[in-house]
């Protein structure tokens, strides 16, 4: 394939795809970020991890997992061939659509969303630098929708967090009640888009998926994270992942 035809054919949306079957879970993976904090001078996934881009382990996961029909990537403009590039290298076949990075987050997001055909699907929204995730935790969180708005993975808050105000102490958080949020999130399309439609127009900033179904009224459940499913914000983390994915490749 030519790759001047497919980025032609990736923007313009006119892709051929598969008949949908039973649920139809599209994975949602942002990739748009500037990583600022990573310190070096391409987009932090694209970084390499054993000799492979951090985004190539999270597509690679939803490629060839059996709860995952589509996987669209979000890249900013200039990353987008990059993107398309990664995805031929790699084979990367469920991929049908690359989304347009925008301003925030809930931008890149939202313009994902605008590409799903399907009003009933469910979405399955993974940070683009999160590389060790599994099936398993795949499974909880779809599981765990259900009743509920949308579902969370995350982790209880292993250290003692303290709110200040000016480098003073104000308040000791009950860690108890603590966790630290991760991706996957998940919803149903329709809740998600409606959400996300709510708040367009208004100056408004949402760390995570799931704070723009808090903020039109929804209910937000919990499925259970891992401590391995760390988000790469840092060299550091890159370190502390490669050692995570060593270990998972070990146990397969």
């Amino acid at each position: 394939m030519h790759l001047a035809h497919n980025i032609n054919l990736f923007l313009c949306c006119k892709f051929c795809h598969n008949i949908l079957m039973k649920q139809n879970v599209i994975a949602i993976v942002p990739a748009a970020g500037a990583g600022k904090r990573f310190g070096h001078d391409i987009n932090k996934a694209f970084f390499d991890i054993l000799d492979k881009p951090i985004i190539v382990w999270v597509l690679e996961k939803f490629q060839n997992s059996p709860y995952i029909d589509e996987i669209i990537p979000v890249f900013s403009e200039i990353d987008m061939e990059r993107g398309l590039e990664v995805i031929e290298s790699f084979s990367l076949s469920k991929v049908k659509k690359i989304a347009p990075g925008g301003k925030e987050r809930q931008h890149s997001v939202y313009n994902a969303l605008k590409l799903v055909d399907s009003k009933t699907a469910t979405i399955l929204i993974h940070d683009g630098v999160r590389p060790v995730i599994d099936d398993k935790l795949i499974k909880r969180c779809l599981n765990a929708l259900d009743k509920y708005d949308g579902v969370v993975s995350g982790v209880p808050v292993k250290d003692t967090v303290k709110e200040i105000r000016s480098n003073l102490i104000e308040h000791t958080l009950d860690r108890k009640k603590l966790i630290a949020v991760q991706t996957p999130q998940v919803f149903k399309y329709k809740t998600l888009i409606s959400a996300f439609n709510e708040i367009q127009d208004r100056d408004l900033r949402f760390t995570d998926d799931a704070s723009v179904i808090e903020f039109v009224g929804g209910e937000i459940t919990m499925a259970e994270g891992s401590y391995r499913n760390i988000k790469v914000t840092t060299p550091d983390d890159a370190i502390i992942a490669e050692a995570f994915l060593k270990a998972t490749e070990k146990d397969t």
